[in-house]
């Protein structure tokens, strides 16, 4: 791995004044994990399109990236505050005190495209481009970035945000923003920062939740969550990652072969029956697939398109491995439907179910080694990050947390590519990127 010389760390505070005020967090907040999400974003030196030459206008500035950031964080200020305990319970909210995002700048020797080859998420990759904390908790920055240059001109961005304060569509949002002010648009939408449509509703009793949520947020307790030191890189277990790339014309055969489903749907059912097979589990074995699904659109009434916190609520679903495998595609998809297809009533009784739960010991780690947890990036704006370079060559979780997390994402360009980054035991990598291939190429 090539070493990273820092250059400059700073914290950038907002440019103008900001509302000095605590920001209360939802229990959607803070049943997140109490760390950071690191993602990278791989940058090409920008040139001419007709002659190949250095643009002499979009040169990488970090003038220019400080200058931008200290302006977002006007309008996204919770990012330059900080985490601390309200109350009795000592329940974590946010300190609206504009003490600022770190910003690192550093440098490599290396050539971008010694990491765009192959890349995979991991430990390794993530030291060398997002910057480290020792705590996610009180004092500790929300959110940390790194610009790193390279010998040959490329950048790479890391950036660490606090899961309390942001879901994905949140992070992009704010990437987005500081992006398109950096090139001087500022026309951006401003983030909905009121997160009181997600209170619990009153007078909770017993029957209050609807829904059985203890298969995705455990058993009852009763405290809420206080500020701790957080664990930011997750698990220990070990794991191999890899980044598996599907064609636009793959993911639409994988659509009609499950059943005229959603991407998603089709995508997650195929990484499944593989995760399965290249597990060798037993056919009498339960499976259980997790996931996340985006809330804004399904409450009642809906959440602005641009709420920035967490709106986003586990929900899993269930079958025999042997199922699994015996039936075809669409079985999984179905599955996947049921579970990901629950509207504002869900969602109450979930806040409701949370209200009384003791937060800290909500599951944020590790699976049993039967089951999958998959973050859908699919669909959200993930690469509208130009900073006047044009948009990202590559963009990929920089680390993994345990055996069976799955990301999809977007590949760069207009072709209706997907990526699917996996994280399995080592000894299963191998076979489940055959099985996986295995099967697209008998769509074809």
């Amino acid at each position: 791995m090539a070493v990273v010389e820092v250059v400059t760390s700073e914290l950038v505070a907002p440019s103008e004044p900001t509302p000095r005020r605590p920001l209360w967090l939802s229990n959607l907040d803070l049943a997140a994990r109490n760390g950071y999400t690191p993602t990278i974003y791989f940058f090409r030196r920008p040139q001419d399109s007709s002659d190949g030459r250095l643009r002499a206008d979009s040169c990488f500035s970090t003038h220019a990236l400080r200058a931008a950031l200290a302006a977002a964080l006007v309008r996204f200020y919770p990012f330059a505050g900080r985490l601390r305990a309200a109350g009795r319970g000592g329940r974590a909210e946010i300190d609206c005190n504009a003490a600022g995002a770190l910003l690192v700048v550093a440098r490599s020797a290396a050539a971008l495209e010694d990491f765009l080859h192959d890349f995979a998420p991991s430990k390794a990759m993530n030291d060398t481009f997002v910057p480290t904390y020792d705590s996610a908790g009180p004092d500790a920055p929300l959110l940390l970035l790194q610009v790193t240059f390279f010998r040959c001109g490329g950048v790479a961005l890391g950036t660490a945000m606090h899961h309390f304060v942001i879901d994905g569509r949140s992070a992009f949002h704010f990437i987005r923003t500081w992006s398109s002010i950096a090139r001087g648009d500022t026309a951006a939408a401003p983030p909905s920062l009121d997160r009181t449509p997600l209170r619990a509703r009153p007078l909770l009793t017993t029957a209050a939740a609807l829904f059985d949520h203890t298969h995705e947020y455990g058993g009852r307790a009763s405290r809420p969550a206080a500020v701790t030191a957080g664990a930011a890189a997750g698990s220990k277990a070990e794991y191999a990652s890899a980044i598996l790339r599907v064609t636009g014309a793959q993911a639409a055969a994988l659509r009609a072969r499950a059943g005229a489903v959603s991407t998603f749907r089709a995508l997650v059912a195929h990484v499944w029956r593989c995760a399965c097979a290249a597990r060798a589990l037993a056919h009498d074995a339960e499976s259980r697939l997790y996931t996340m699904v985006d809330m804004r659109a399904r409450l009642s009434p809906p959440l602005p398109d641009a709420f920035f916190g967490n709106a986003v609520v586990r929900t899993s679903a269930s079958a025999r491995v042997g199922d699994l495998l015996a039936n075809p595609l669409g079985f999984g998809a179905r599955r996947l439907r049921a579970a990901t297809g629950h509207g504002d009533e869900y969602v109450r009784s979930l806040l409701d179910y949370l209200e009384t739960a003791d937060l800290a010991t909500v599951p944020r780690q590790g699976l049993r080694g039967t089951d999958l947890r998959v973050i859908s990036w699919l669909g959200m704006p993930s690469y509208d990050a130009d900073f006047g370079w044009g948009e990202p060559a590559l963009l990929a979780p920089a680390l993994m947390y345990y055996p069976g997390f799955v990301y999809l994402l977007n590949c760069p360009g207009k072709g209706g590519d997907v990526a699917v980054a996996a994280a399995l035991e080592p000894e299963r990598m191998q076979r489940f990127k055959e099985l996986f291939y295995e099967e697209l190429a008998m769509l074809e």
